[in-house]
């Protein structure tokens, strides 16, 4: 069985910088990790892997070159290649470019059976990518998924996490999965692990390497732009109403009408 891992690296701290004049990430001297939910799908990845024998785990990322080292991190978890799609024409894609980028790379891939990734990423929270590969295959989804109850030749059955519960779906195969958090505990790198990890060679492929519609492609083949980004403002202290429960509620009623009145 050949299974596909979607992962990205994302800036490794909660003090995001914005562009100003680009109005994207600051990467420059922030360290890089791979998407803490993408973690998830690699171990369910791996954990699949172990159960039917002669599977394998590619995991893909696109990215500059530094994203490598994600890749290799990866493969000393357990997953056997990584593919790196990077190149300048898929600079600035969105959720829309990025997705159909990596579909053209699984297609390229060809007869995989399952695709994993995180729920979402950290840098962008947009949950599009994942659902947007889906499309771009025509393949089924079922994003956040808890649990994987069973995988067989003939589909899968899973529970896919709810605001009240959770619903048990089944799903022909190929499909996507995305997966949230309470899916599995990921594993740590053995040392075997590291040492393929480190002696690995990461397949790179460049928009020359892929059946691209190059309209499709980067900024020019985005079809949503980020118009501003910021920082908002610190909220300055509130105010505490102080005396009788009935003196508290007459006060706020006031200070709401002047607040909505003027």
């Amino acid at each position: 069985m050949k299974i596909i891992v979607l992962i990205k690296q994302v800036p490794d701290t909660t003090d995001v910088r914005i562009d100003p004049v680009t109005n994207t990430l600051i990467r420059e001297g922030v360290e890089s990790v791979i998407n803490p939910f993408d973690m998830y799908a690699i171990e369910e990845a791996v954990r699949i892997k172990e159960k039917f024998e002669g599977s394998e785990v590619i995991v893909i990322s696109m990215g500059p070159p530094q994203a490598e080292s994600a890749l290799r991190e990866a493969i000393s978890l357990g997953c056997d290649r990584g593919i790196l799609l990077s190149d300048r024409k898929f600079a600035g894609s969105d959720t829309w470019a990025t997705s159909y980028t990596i579909a053209q790379a699984i297609k390229k891939i060809d007869d995989y059976k399952i695709i994993l990734g995180g729920k979402q990423a950290s840098d962008g929270d947009t949950a599009q990518v994942g659902p947007g590969v889906s499309m771009h295959l025509d393949i089924p989804q079922v994003t956040y998924i808890k649990k994987i109850e069973k995988i067989d030749e003939s589909g899968a059955t899973v529970e896919r996490m709810t605001e009240e519960g959770f619903d048990i779906v089944e799903t022909p195969l190929p499909v996507l999965f995305t997966v949230v958090k309470e899916i599995n505990e990921p594993r740590l790198p053995s040392l075997r692990g590291k040492m393929k990890a480190k002696k690995a060679e990461i397949t790179v492929w460049t928009a020359a390497d892929l059946d691209c519609d190059d309209s499709k492609l980067g900024l020019d083949g985005s079809p949503t732009r980020v118009a501003k980004i910021f920082t908002p403002p610190q909220r300055e202290g509130g105010r505490i109403l102080e005396g009788e429960p009935h003196e508290i509620a007459k006060e706020l009623s006031e200070l709401l009408q002047t607040a909505i009145i003027g």
